[in-house]
């Protein structure tokens, strides 16, 4: 009786060690979740901090521009209109930038908050890469840069193609590229924006023959809020907003978005975007307006 006591107190022992055993790799597992949870916890605080600190630039900067400008022309003489119409020009480029940063700042907000969806309508492709080309005219001619547009689509109405997708996301995509396409272009080069169709998808590309992205930085540029380069010359001197949203608006729209490029020699953005399948109910001219028309369903 003794002898079976005292199995049963070495096989309670046993137990009581293993089952301590499997807590103490439990205990371990959870500080080391703890651990990371803390460690990303940190991280979003860092990274809120350096993207709030970026966008105040981005925000205060043209803001102060733009009323040092409006004061000063209130002071020119009404006969020195050249000087007037320079400084128009000036507050002109500085609130073009400033729309576009809080475009992308609200996008981005609204990605975080899962709020964004798709769009669709019927959207003139034509129209809609005029106006964007157009809307960066002011800083190409600035820096003596020459955006070519090869637009190699045939079929459609007119002069007119029409592709069922979210114009206001498609429009600030092509911005994005062609904002970073001009920003990292050498001074007095070109820009070529190519716009093809392969059956139901819509392709287009965006290249400079600028400094380039090595490769290296290619694997991170499409991260959130990442800067490619901290130094003095970094190539990427904004506060790396522009490629995330351009990717999470493409995925958002199940489209894709590739990168070549090779340091000193420029780079060339390539999208993929399908053409959504909803029956929609309006179409697009520029990526603004959309009209509707009660009588007939545009397929």
């Amino acid at each position: 009786m003794s002898n079976l006591s005292d199995k049963q107190l070495l096989r309670e022992l046993r137990l009581r060690l293993e089952e301590r055993k499997k807590l103490d790799n439990e205990m371990k597992e959870l500080s080391k979740d703890f651990q990371s949870v803390t460690k990303k916890l940190k991280e979003s605080e860092a990274l809120k901090s350096h993207f709030i600190s970026n966008i105040s630039n981005e925000i205060v900067n043209p803001f102060t521009s733009i009323l040092g400008l409006s004061k000063a022309i209130l002071s020119v003489e009404k006969n020195d209109w050249k000087k007037v119409v320079s400084m128009v020009a000036l507050i002109h480029s500085e609130a073009f930038n400033l729309d576009f940063q809080l475009r992308n700042i609200f996008v981005a907000a609204k990605i975080e908050a899962g709020e964004i969806a798709p769009n669709i309508t019927k959207v003139n492709i034509r129209s809609l890469v005029q106006t964007v080309v157009d809307s960066f005219n002011i800083i190409s001619r600035k820096m003596g840069i020459d955006i070519k547009i090869e637009f190699n689509i045939e079929h459609g109405f007119g002069k007119n193609f029409y592709f069922k997708t979210d114009s206001e996301k498609l429009k600030l995509v092509l911005s994005n590229l062609l904002n970073n396409a001009l920003k990292y272009s050498y001074k007095d080069s070109q820009v070529i924006l190519k716009m093809w169709v392969d059956e139901d998808v819509l392709h287009a590309s965006v290249q400079d023959f600028g400094t380039g992205i090595s490769e290296k930085n290619q694997k991170i540029i499409f991260e959130r809020f990442k800067r490619l380069d901290s130094g003095i010359n970094s190539i990427n001197r904004g506060h790396g907003l522009g490629l995330s949203i351009t990717k999470a608006l493409l995925d958002v729209l199940g489209g894709d978005i590739d990168i070549k490029s090779q340091k000193g020699e420029g780079s060339t953005f390539s999208i993929a975007l399908p053409e959504a399948r909803n029956i929609v109910e309006g179409f697009s001219g520029d990526g603004n307006d959309v009209f509707f028309d009660d009588d007939d369903e545009i397929f």
